[in-house]
């Protein structure tokens, strides 16, 4: 177990609110609210001495606890290429360092391979930041049509948007600014870098 799923069993088992328990170890309310939901992991040596007194965990164990690395969730596949329907199965947790934790949000499952040169392999997983624009000339994460995910070069122009592969064997996608509104084609993230877990 880590430091979210005890306090939120605790809180489960005994009814108490986070304004209860930052009450009692001398936090704010919303440093309980996100220990609870998983945004803040590290916890100080003064502050987990109050926090395993009040939930009844010896100290030394509750220290071990904490020393779990950062996570994030693998979040279902995008296609490097196109055709694929956009799927949101968290297939696992990876771990990732502390600074890696602020630059991004989750991890998507590379198939195909239109983004060979980009040295983006089929079964890559992508580290991804959420937004909804990037500048010209990002690998992002496009989503076409409420219903298919992909990773391509976003290239903006002044009447055009443009999919790029990187791989000469797939064509790009060409979409006018109308089409981007209509459609819709919507930037949902932003790659920070592709990694293998095999």
């Amino acid at each position: 177990m880590n430091i979210q799923q005890i306090l939120n069993e605790y809180k489960r088992q005994t009814n108490v609110t986070n304004d209860y328990i930052a009450q009692k170890i001398g936090v704010t309310k919303s440093t309980v609210s996100r220990w609870c939901n998983g945004q803040i992991k590290k916890i100080s040596p003064d502050t987990l001495q109050k926090l395993s007194s009040l939930i009844g965990i010896d100290f030394d164990q509750m220290t071990r606890i904490t020393q779990f690395s950062f996570e994030k969730p693998i979040l279902g596949t995008v296609k490097a290429g196109y055709g694929l329907f956009a799927q949101e199965n968290i297939e696992g947790y990876l771990s990732v360092s502390e600074k890696e934790y602020e630059q991004g949000d989750y991890f998507l499952r590379v198939e195909g391979n239109s983004m060979i040169q980009a040295k983006i392999h089929d079964q890559d997983l992508l580290y991804v930041k959420s937004v909804n624009d990037v500048i010209s000339n990002t690998i992002g994460i496009v989503l076409i049509e409420n219903e298919e995910v992909t990773v391509k070069r976003i290239i903006k122009k002044e009447k055009y948007l443009i999919l790029e592969a990187a791989n000469p064997d797939v064509e790009p996608k060409i979409f006018t600014w109308e089409e981007v509104k209509t459609l819709p084609v919507q930037i949902i993230g932003k790659v920070i870098y592709a990694r293998r877990d095999f």
